[in-house]
Order: C-alpha cells, then sequence, then structure tokens
C-alpha cells in the first residue's frame, strides 16, 4: 500500500471501525446515517507541538440507481490548503455506490494525486460470484467484503455494546488488487477534547499497513461519536516526521442528534 496522506488518513479512519467478534460484515440494517448527510474534517499535521492546518476532507452521500438498483454514492473529497501546496500537494477523490439494502459495495472509484504519486481504480464487485472486476483482471473475494470507503459507513452501524477493551476484530477489505486481512482493536470508551469540542466517545486502534508516510501495527488511534450515529470525530497517527491528527469540524443532515456532545469548543 502507498503512502497515505490527507483524505487518505480518513480513508485509513473508514477501516478503523470494528465489527463484533463473529461478524461478517453482512447482514446489518443502516440506523446510523441517512442521504445527503455531509460530514467535514481538517488535517493538523504537528511538529514540535505546533498545529499546522494543512487541508480539508469531506465526505458525503446521494440517493442514486446503478443497474436497477438503489445505492447511496458515497463520495470522500480532500485537498490541502493552498499555501500547504507548495509542499506537498493533495488532491484525492474516493467514490463508492453501496447497496442500500444490504450496505455492500457495487462499485468504487479511487483518484489519487498526492505529490507526485497518481493512482486511478475502478473496480466492480459481483456479490453472488464474490469477485471483483479491476483493470488487471478479475480477483476472488471473501463474501461481504468492503472497499476502502464503504467500510466506514458500514461499520458506523456495528452494536458496540457487547465489546469489551482488548477485543481485536478481523475484517478483510480490497485495495490496489489485494486484499488485506486485517483487525481494529477496540479500547474502550472515553471522554475527548477536538477542534469542534468535547464527546464521549469510542476508542479503536486498527492494525495499519507499513507504508511511506505511517508506520505499520497499531499506532493509529480512532474515536467515534458514543451515540447511535457513530461519526468518527478525530483519528491521530506519528507519520514519518511529527504527528497527523483530524478532526470533525462540520456535519449536516445527520440521522440522529448528536447526543454524544458534551459541549462545543
Amino acid at each position: 500500500m502507498k503512502s497515505i496522506t490527507g483524505i487518505g488518513l480518513l480513508m485509513m479512519m473508514a477501516v478503523s471501525l470494528p465489527l463484533r467478534a463473529g461478524d461478517d460484515f453482512c447482514g446489518v440494517k443502516n440506523t446510523a446515517f441517512q442521504a445527503n448527510e455531509s460530514i467535514t474534517y481538517r488535517v493538523y499535521y504537528t511538529l514540535a507541538g505546533v498545529y499546522i492546518a494543512a487541508g480539508e476532507a469531506t465526505f458525503s452521500n446521494v440517493l442514486e440507481t446503478l443497474n436497477g438498483k438503489p445505492v447511496y454514492h458515497v463520495t470522500g473529497e480532500g485537498h490541502t490548503y493552498n499555501f500547504y501546496d507548495n509542499f506537498f500537494k493533495v488532491r484525492d477523490k474516493y467514490e463508492s455506490f453501496i447497496d442500500t439494502a444490504t450496505l455492500q459495495p457495487y462499485k468504487f472509484i479511487r483518484n489519487v494525486n498526492e505529490g507526485t504519486y497518481r493512482k486511478y481504480e475502478n473496480n466492480s464487485f459481483n456479490k453472488t460470484a464474490n469477485t471483483v472486476i479491476t483493470s488487471a483482471g478479475v480477483f476472488k473475494t471473501p463474501a461481504c467484503i468492503q472497499d476502502v470507503l464503504s467500510s466506514l459507513y458500514y461499520a458506523r452501524n456495528i452494536d458496540f455494546s457487547k465489546m469489551q477493551p482488548g477485543d481485536k476484530i478481523p475484517f478483510s477489505m480490497f485495495l490496489d488488487n489485494q486484499i488485506y486481512n486485517l483487525y481494529i482493536r477496540y479500547l474502550g470508551k472515553e471522554i475527548i477534547k477536538t477542534k469542534y469540542g468535547k464527546f464521549r466517545a469510542i476508542k479503536f486502534k486498527p492494525l495499519l499497513i507499513k507504508g511511506t508516510i505511517f508506520e505499520g501495527g497499531e499506532k493509529m488511534t480512532v474515536w467515534v461519536s458514543d451515540d447511535p450515529n457513530h461519526i468518527p470525530v478525530r483519528v491521530e497517527s506519528p507519520i514519518s516526521v511529527g504527528t497527523v491528527k483530524v478532526d470533525m469540524m462540520d456535519f449536516r443532515n445527520r440521522r440522529s442528534p448528536l447526543s454524544s456532545l458534551i459541549s462545543v469548543r
């Protein structure tokens, strides 16, 4: 897996949300989000204790029809601010077309522009044959495999109530023409202060694939709102130089009240 910055960090957050032991990413009913929801994040880099606002990422979805089936067309877009473009310019766009009933992806598009790195993917999932078609060929996949963006919306609907701190939950994801067998370690609940405000949150550490920016292992920490929305409110990870933090800064058309919010900053 290549280096991940900007929206790429948010995409890693997408796979940092857990399943209960024994689940297999199948059969969950959507109770966490609705059509036309939009969430905006700000990306900060820190060095020697100094926060630098480097860019933004936005996740949104609309109802559409794909091959005669109703889908959530989910889009994640990220960019660096103009001044930061001089150091490392990011213009990323991810799209996933997710079945409204099963929350399984039918199509995934990834268009990455990060510095001198370019990557384009267009994957089509056949949920009957358990295959995915890419420009490199046809790949056999496990049942209920997710793409890197659909997993965020799917996992927001998982019931966390029966999990214990330290639990490891495995899952599979398809990216870069590969199947990644990863896991998440559930850490429990705590109150977190972000740039937006103070939240009651659920805390996790995902297993990361080593790249040129992020170290492998359980280095990243993720907090999601402890309410029915399960909105990621902060992601934090060390990188090769300094630390990156991503905070939720705006949300629109949420399905349920944001009852985890204690106070606004």
